[in-house]
């Protein structure tokens, strides 16, 4: 889909297991809430029978209408607005079936479907900027206010578009010229990612977890732009270094592997369950120089002035990463963006109280509005004139098929 939707494909069949899995997987996300990752691995354990052909079916199917529901409920003259309800779900699939050429004369509530009356709805669509590129109202005023017509229509575009799977070679235990011949050998095809030293991108999706190189920790999966965050940190082995919203630890472990698990890397979050989630990532990457800590008061005033180097990836939209997560932009709100923005500030201010003088910051943002990333570490610099911006980068689709990131390398003089 406006990749383009209509697709012109030769016919195609469905066989009705699938069509449920992705009806089923489609009900848990829009009328539960839940998210879209974790409903697709629950249905696609559902059934063993499914072969890696069926399981892509689903998961594509089930991600492409999440990432066009706007436009495929434009399409179907239906709102997405109020309660979604089962109806609604399972004629949006047929919609999106038939215009990627599937026969549906197998199923009866798709006898109506004409393909030719959906392309012209899909062609009379164009017209509608936030229909088209299937955002909600609320996004596209704010895209349009912090970018410009012209900048917000490139990230639309860039953002509808189908994300890479890209791994970072856990260096403690290959290089990723030797990562890419451990997964050729499994049947996997790789290319090197320009510009990031441990990057690889596969060559087509395929499922990565059941590799031998993954149960051995060789890879973790990590955007390109992401990993470019870690390199940004600058570290040596024998730091001390704090990566104080590590979350599940992508980026406290590729430090560690810089670091060659020598020094100590501090993994702070406020959710104990996601560094528990790190200390089995990192038994499997063999790394030992981690201390996970969950964020209190006390814990940050006993480590003030300590740190070489200090990772603050701040909660946010997450804007930058919607072609990985499209389910996002229909669970944002604009009112917890607004409030994210004073928990950012918060923690800038806060937390590089742990960073030694002569020591060195990463104030890093997964979004594309200035609002939640230049204009915070501006604010920030002003009112702390002991601190000063040595370098601030940007990543995108756009210019270097990353992720949307943001990153400022900030030193404590």
């Amino acid at each position: 889909m406006n990749k383009e939707l209509t697709t012109g494909n030769a016919p195609f069949r469905v066989h009705k297991s699938l069509l449920d899995a992705v009806i089923n997987a489609l009900s848990e996300i829009f009328c539960n809430d839940r998210k879209a990752d974790k409903v697709l691995a629950e249905v696609l354990r559902s059934n063993k029978k499914w072969g890696s052909r069926d399981r892509g079916f689903i998961a594509e199917s089930t991600y492409e209408i999440v990432r066009w529901w706007r436009l495929l409920n434009y399409i179907n003259e239906s709102s997405i607005e109020g309660e979604i309800t089962s109806f609604q779900i399972k004629k949006v699939v047929g919609v999106w079936l038939k215009l990627q050429g599937a026969d549906l004369s197998a199923f009866k509530e798709y006898d109506k479907l004409s393909r030719a009356v959906l392309e012209k709805k899909y062609e009379e669509a164009r017209t509608i900027r936030k229909v088209f590129h299937s955002i909600p109202d609320w996004l596209d005023e704010m895209g349009l206010a912090e970018l410009g017509e012209d900048d917000w229509l490139k990230e639309l575009v860039a953002m509808n578009k189908t994300a890479p799977v890209t791994l970072r070679a856990n260096t403690l235990k290959n290089s990723r010229e030797d990562l890419a011949a451990f997964l050729h050998n499994e049947g996997i095809e790789t290319d090197f990612v320009k510009n990031v030293p441990t990057a690889i991108d596969l060559r087509k999706r395929q499922n990565v977890f059941i590799t031998n190189a993954f149960k051995e920790g060789r890879f973790e999966v990590q955007d390109g732009g992401s990993q470019l965050i870690g390199l940004m940190m600058g570290v040596t082995p024998g730091m001390r270094v704090i990566d104080a919203c590590a979350g599940a630890g992508g980026k406290t472990l590729q430090l560690a592997a810089m670091m060659e698990n020598k020094g100590q890397v501090i993994a702070m979050d406020t959710e104990e369950w996601k560094l528990e989630e790190l200390k089995k990532r990192a038994r499997r990457g063999g790394v030992h120089n981690i201390d996970s800590r969950p964020i209190t008061g006390k814990v940050i005033k006993r480590l003030n002035e300590s740190a070489d180097r200090l990772l603050l990836d701040v909660p946010c939209s997450g804007l930058g990463t919607i072609r990985r997560n499209p389910d996002a932009k229909w669970k944002l709100k604009p009112l917890w963006i607004e409030e994210i923005k004073t928990v950012q500030q918060e923690i800038i201010q806060k937390y590089s109280t742990m960073l030694k003088v002569g020591g060195k910051m990463v104030y890093a943002t997964c979004s594309i509005l200035p609002s939640e990333s230049e204009n915070q570490v501006a604010v920030f610099l002003g009112k702390n004139p002991n601190f000063k911006l040595i370098e601030e980068k940007r990543t995108s689709t756009i210019k270097d098929g990353f992720d949307g990131f943001y990153m400022a390398l900030i030193e404590r003089i």
